[in-house]
């Protein structure tokens, strides 16, 4: 449990392409099924996951970065996955304060990484 709630609470970005929508329900139904609750905003939760595409020119460079940058402004604890995050190297030299960093279709690790990093914060 977080320090913050007695339930844990994680803010989730979705960004991009169908497939990243797929990986983000995903995700959205393990944190859920495993107990975590879901924030409507980056301050109330305890950890931030940001998926996002690495392709999608309608979801666009500029829009990712911003959103990786506000969520680590306003929380401090975030996640990239998805396509985007399989470029890891980029996305640490953008945002070094990254917590983790995973691929696509990467639940497992995405689920593990939020749930050390929320042990850690207990």
């Amino acid at each position: 449990m977080s320090k913050k709630h007695p339930v844990p609470r994680v803010g989730f970005v979705s960004l991009g392409c169908p497939k990243a929508t797929v990986d983000s329900e995903h995700i959205l139904t393990r944190l859920r099924a495993e107990g975590y609750l879901i924030s409507s905003s980056y301050q109330d939760a305890d950890l931030v996951i940001v998926n996002t595409c690495g392709f999608d020119r309608q979801c666009g460079w500029k829009s990712r970065w911003m959103r990786s940058r506000e969520a680590l402004a306003e929380n401090g604890k975030v996640i990239v996955t998805g396509c985007l995050g399989a470029k890891g190297d980029v996305v640490r030299q953008a945002h070094p304060k990254v917590l983790a960093v995973t691929g696509p279709h990467a639940a497992d690790e995405v689920i593990g990484s939020g749930a050390s990093t929320l042990a850690k914060t207990a």
